[in-house]
């Protein structure tokens, strides 16, 4: 049976060290942050988590995205969100290329965060037969 799969990648950032870490290197927002994420955690009461948040979620789609580490850059990743709308997922640069050969053709994106930890699932989805998947295969980007 035709259908659509799911590619699954999930992150957690401990906030407190987050939060150190943009304290001792400011210079890393704009590294790891598009100006329009940088702008919407600005403009909440506490920035750190909204931004702890942002970066879960840029991992959790490197994840489902089969990236390593420093294979995509952060801020060809970027988490928007319409007013009133749920956190969305918009790709540039080697991202865009990844996910167009893994044949990703929409994204799922959970976010959520405390004062102390941050999480985010993020869910690409795939053409494909939806019971072809085996247990240990992953569905991961080409490289």
């Amino acid at each position: 049976m035709a259908g659509r799969v799911a590619v699954i990648g999930i992150d957690i950032v401990d906030v407190a060290r987050f939060r150190g870490l943009l304290a001792r290197r400011p210079s890393v927002l704009e590294r790891l942050f598009t100006p329009a994420e940088r702008a919407y955690a600005e403009a909440r009461a506490d920035p750190a988590e909204r931004l702890a948040a942002r970066f879960a979620a840029k991992e959790a789609i490197m994840k489902a995205l089969g990236a390593g580490f420093g294979e995509v850059a952060f801020r060809d990743m970027e988490v928007v969100r319409p007013p009133g709308g749920k956190p969305g997922v918009r790709l540039s640069g080697r991202a865009a290329v990844l996910a167009r050969r893994a044949g990703v053709v929409g994204w799922h994106l959970s976010l959520s965060h405390s004062d102390t930890a941050a999480v985010a699932v993020a869910l690409a989805v795939v053409p494909g037969d939806a019971g072809g998947a085996t247990a240990g295969e992953t569905r991961g980007a080409p490289r």
